[in-house]
């Protein structure tokens, strides 16, 4: 189904693994600290945002004055804590160990390198991926196309050549912006 693409990228966050429940908890965790609270379909609508700017989303919500990049901080420690126990790959994780030496693959998430780094070694998944994208790797996130256009640089293909797994509507947008065929997952 795939033999078209010369690479083949995947998002990680509710794509390959089911990290959406432990990071919506962790969330719920800090944010009481603060007395503060979240709407969750909000929250959906910026799935693939790096994590500082969902926390300044949250911040605008509640008219607070925190800083956002130390409450990203904050919860990045709370996922971090609660994740190596919590996250199962998802179906899509076959995919990928069926086109292992194949094709190269990368991931591309708007999570954060340690965090992405972490999960894939501790699930026996990194070994899969010939590069790991990560929010802090580059300077425009999702949904500009940078994250994936470094994927396929890092792999050696052309982004025209590209297909792109994705759940969330600012990852197929950067997808397409970077001129790759999208599937989205959440219609498998």
């Amino acid at each position: 189904m795939y033999e078209r693409y010369a690479g083949l990228i995947f998002d990680m966050d509710g794509t390959i693994l089911d990290t959406e429940p432990t990071h919506c908890k962790a969330w719920h965790d800090v944010l009481g600290r603060y007395g503060m609270h979240f709407d969750e379909q909000a929250m959906t609508a910026l799935n693939g945002s790096p994590t500082w700017r969902i926390a300044q989303s949250i911040i605008e919500l509640n008219q607070a004055t925190l800083d956002p990049h130390q409450l990203a901080r904050e919860k990045t420690d709370a996922v971090k804590a609660m994740l190596l126990d919590t996250v199962r790959p998802l179906p899509l994780i076959y995919v990928v160990k069926a086109w292992h030496g194949r094709r190269p693959m990368a991931v591309g998430t708007g999570s954060e390198s340690a965090i992405a780094e972490a999960l894939l070694a501790h699930l026996g998944l990194r070994q899969y991926f010939t590069a790991v994208v990560a929010a802090d790797h580059v300077k425009h996130h999702k949904p500009a196309p940078d994250t994936f256009l470094l994927c396929a640089e890092l792999m050696g293909v052309a982004a025209n050549q590209c297909v792109v797994f994705e759940d969330a509507d600012f990852g197929l947008q950067a997808a397409r912006s970077a001129g790759m065929d999208v599937v989205d997952v959440r219609l498998l």
